[in-house]
């Protein structure tokens, strides 16, 4: 059970926090982490004389009101506000003008708990008038952590329209109803696209929550706290807060926020930046693969090391350890987590039938979108198959043979060619149309779907692939399956569902990125998922492969045009 602890409206007379120098910082936050994170809650909150003022409309005073202050940090002058309502959305539009804001940073889903937390400012598609502002939508793109939206808006003045200006929203969507996100990857993903987003010539960014004070001050301060890294080489954040507390009360709401500045700093700290343009991918991998002297060691071992960092969370493990589940698991260092495993239907009258070494792991740009698990085994055939119906899937990637050095390595769990098996309400049917197509009834439910099954058939017993482009191929085909068949989630196996598996899943996400974008981050992209499942990608060898097909795939379509 969570609690929320309202962080108090001013700071404690007695107390002072002082900076905390960089290289104590691990050590500060294990320190404050304990005792429930106490330390945490007892820094702070002030009030606000910083309000932003709209032109007066026909010369009434009221008319100048809007919920927004200013905030003067790292991001040059930055705009606080609560989120539009319904009744303040022609307001919020003509601060926007007004102000020459070209970039917002929306914090909040419309309805979270099933209550309204923002009034949607914008339209669906097409234009809008808001008062005197026309707000027309030019383009959106969704990812997993945030939406980017961008909107061509013009004011109608009385003498006529002004030029249009270029404005776009960065919607981060991953905030959790209630409390803060699982992990501050990407929330810090996040802030980097709207650093490299904001033009230099525009006016300040707005920032908006719900009520423009929890997460927009936590946001705000881990942002300038990264700055003040870089710039002094130390970190204060409760002085950060203490000042900009002082411009907008009640910034940085409750404890959980406030230590999540604190998880978001420390992540930067240790790991940094890892992104990378395509365009250097070569020389990174030649530093990667270099040493100065023999005795060091090589870049890329470095750079695996530092994923032992994720811890696993054995505490997070109860269901996959239950007597009657650990007969179920193929490796018992291999259990999924309970805040993402894949839940069965129970069946009437049997306890635990609702679990299967099965983990949700997110795409680039669906939430979800991978189930990654282990082989069957023969008496976990039919969980398996339960799976791929109650989950619609309709892609099954199988990256391992059924024996391999003579260990069973997975169970066979599809008929032989043109025959059927049947599994509890299932008829199984190899169909063979195309590729391995299986044809699978529920005939309880009275329903058939397709399910194509992709067996690579090119992973060697020991070490990886020689080269990459039969898992670029491999790849490609369960993307063209999933926009005909609709992005159900993908089911991706090898035996213990880890090493292959991770392998398989960053590679699709890494990818996807670099055709949208241009960039990739393998390091950040394999720490997300072992934070997911334990040992996803496994091996230094594993890790390394990640990076060599990304180069093939570079040089496969060496003109960025062709990536898409």
């Amino acid at each position: 059970e969570q609690t929320v602890v309202l962080l108090p409206r001013s700071p404690s007379p007695s107390k002072r926090y002082f900076p905390i120098p960089l290289d104590s910082l691990e050590d500060e936050f294990r320190i404050r982490s304990a005792d429930d994170c106490k330390l945490f809650r007892e820094e702070f909150n002030v009030d606000d004389h910083s309000r932003v003022l709209l032109t007066q409309i026909d010369g009434h005073s009221c008319t100048d009101y809007i919920n927004a202050s200013y905030i003067d940090v790292s991001l040059s002058v930055t705009l606080f506000s609560i989120g539009p309502m319904h009744d303040t959305v022609a307001d919020f539009w003509r601060m926007i003008w007004e102000q020459k804001t070209a970039t917002i940073v929306m914090l909040t889903n419309l309805k979270e708990r099933k209550e309204d937390k923002c009034y949607q400012y914008w339209p669906d598609q097409g234009c809008w008038m808001y008062g005197n502002v026309r707000v027309a939508v030019e383009d959106f793109t969704v990812l997993v952590d945030y939406t980017i939206r961008k909107f061509c808006v013009q004011y109608q003045g009385s003498d006529g329209p002004r030029a249009p200006r270029l404005v776009t929203q960065l919607h981060f969507t991953s905030w959790p109803d209630f409390g803060v996100p699982f992990s501050p990857i990407g929330m810090l993903k996040f802030l980097k696209k709207v650093k490299t987003v904001n033009p230099s010539y525009a006016g300040p960014i707005v920032v908006h929550c719900s009520a423009g004070v929890g997460r927009t001050g936590t946001f705000i301060v881990i942002d300038g706290m990264i700055d003040m890294m870089h710039v002094e080489k130390r970190l204060d954040v409760f002085g950060f807060v203490t000042r900009i507390r002082e411009q907008r009360s009640q910034l940085v709401q409750t404890d959980m926020q406030y230590s999540f500045i604190y998880h978001a700093l420390l992540e930067y700290y240790m790991y940094g930046d890892t992104e990378l343009d395509v365009s250097s991918l070569e020389g990174h991998l030649q530093k990667l693969h270099n040493t100065r002297t023999p005795l060091d060691r090589l870049g890329l071992e470095e750079e695996f090391r530092k994923l032992t960092n994720v811890r696993i969370m054995k505490e997070n493990m109860r269901t996959g350890n239950l007597p009657a589940n650990m007969k179920k698991n193929r490796v018992l260092q291999i259990i999924p987590y309970d805040f993402n495993r894949v839940i069965l239907s129970m069946k009437r009258g049997q306890e635990f039938t609702d679990y299967i070494n099965a983990s949700f792991i997110d795409g680039y740009r669906q939430k979800d979108y991978f189930i990654a698990t282990q082989g069957p085994l023969s008496h976990t055939v039919e969980d398996f198959w339960r799976m791929v119906w109650e989950y619609r899937c309709h892609s099954i990637v199988m990256l391992t043979e059924l024996k391999e050095r003579e260990q069973d390595k997975c169970f066979q769990y599809w008929p032989a060619e043109g025959t059927f098996m049947l599994c509890l309400f299932f008829i199984i049917r190899y169909t063979n149309v195309c590729n391995d197509e299986t044809h699978v009834s529920n005939h309880q439910e009275k329903q058939s779907r397709h399910v194509r099954h992709f067996h690579f058939h090119g992973w060697p017993e020991i070490g990886i692939p020689a080269e990459g482009k039969g898992m670029i191929d491999i790849i490609a085909s369960v993307q063209r399956q999933q926009q005909q068949s609709g992005n159900h989630p993908i089911i991706v196996h090898c035996s213990a569902g880890a090493g292959r598996t991770g392998t398989f899943i960053a590679l699709s996400n890494i990818l996807e990125r670099v055709k949208a974008e241009g960039l990739l981050d393998v390091f950040q992209t394999v720490k997300s998922l072992r934070m997911k499942r334990p040992h996803m990608v496994q091996t230094v060898e594993q890790y390394d492969f990640c990076y060599r097909v990304v180069q093939d795939f570079v040089d496969i379509f060496s003109d960025y045009a062709n990536f898409k």
